[in-house]
């Protein structure tokens, strides 16, 4: 989920109720590849995994539910697969907190790729996993809200099996976010690793489907590094990067608007990707049938290709 904040002097983001404006979406699923966009991973599972995360049997992913534990399972299994090692001693982070009045017991999912270096510079590659679960007897999917990073996060999993990357790379699926970006908190509160090994958190929120095929960029205004990257990015199809929603002029504020927000609170870099709010932004509606395929495949290359640019340097 996405939130945005206006920010007067510094704001600590206690919850995730806010929105985004955006226009009504009309989406039409699209399963044709574009024919001039060469992916980074396979892009049917890609989709497959958006699919599986959003179907009923997760009942919304609740942070400290059944779906989430299943969430949490199917997530360490993909990562197995891929080879990823565990940042931990094993996948999980637990960890606990207190929200609304209620105790929730929850479990970010870590995995490590060692890159090819002999330095110690990090890349944190992150999306929360829970959604809103269960409301008066409807299931709350979240296919777009946060199945579609989760799955992208997936993929990368998938490219770095034989695509190892040159500096180290954490892959983090964040639980509680949707509580008041709890996991990520919870991780940057207690890292194992120095904090100034951190290049950049590059954080997934909703990224696959806009009416306008626009996919925005926010936080490189505190990196002149970042910001020649993304201007300088060639499109990918018809995915329009946009830097935009950094809290200069008018428009939405999004740095507090997601996971990110807690790195940026400890002067961590990041890049985070979303798109505006859409018509069944946090509603039982945001099912896999109202994503647009081919622009999640896009914008997930899109990521790929800014997390390249940013290895390299």
């Amino acid at each position: 989920m996405k939130t945005y904040i206006g920010v007067l002097g510094f704001v600590l983001l206690m919850s995730c109720g806010a929105t985004k404006n955006s226009s009504n979406s009309n989406i039409q699923e699209q399963s044709l590849e574009s024919p001039v966009v060469k992916y980074n991973f396979n892009s049917e599972n890609l989709i497959t995994n958006i699919k599986t995360l959003s179907d009923d049997s997760f009942t919304g992913r609740r942070t400290g539910t059944a779906g989430a534990l299943k969430t949490k399972n199917y997530l360490i299994k993909a990562l197995k697969e891929q080879k990823v090692l565990p940042l931990f001693e094993s996948f999980e982070q637990p960890f606990s907190f207190v929200a609304r009045g209620k105790e929730y017991k929850a479990i970010n999912v870590i995995g490590f790729i060692k890159g090819t270096s002999t330095g110690k510079k990090t890349i944190v590659i992150s999306a929360h996993y829970d959604h809103e679960g269960v409301k008066s007897g409807k299931i709350y999917n979240g296919a777009d809200d946060n199945a579609s990073g989760t799955s992208a996060l997936l993929a990368f999993a998938e490219y770095f099996k034989t695509n190892p990357p040159k500096n180290n790379v954490i892959l983090a699926a964040f639980d509680g976010e949707e509580l008041g970006l709890q996991g990520a908190k919870y991780f940057v509160n207690n890292l194992i690793i120095p904090k100034q090994n951190i290049v950049v958190n590059l954080n997934m929120d909703m990224i696959s489907r806009s009416d306008d095929n626009e996919l925005f960029a926010v936080g490189t205004r505190y990196n002149e590094a970042f910001k020649n990257i993304v201007e300088n990015h060639k499109q990918i199809g018809e995915v329009k990067l946009i830097r935009a929603h950094e809290g200069l002029g008018s428009g939405d504020n999004w740095t507090y608007s997601s996971d990110h927000a807690e790195f940026f609170k400890a002067d961590i870099p990041f890049i985070y990707f979303g798109v505006a709010d859409h018509e069944d932004y946090h509603k039982p509606t945001d099912d896999f049938d109202k994503i647009d395929q081919l622009f999640f495949k896009n914008a997930v290359q899109t990521v790929f290709n800014i997390f390249k640019e940013i290895d390299q340097l």
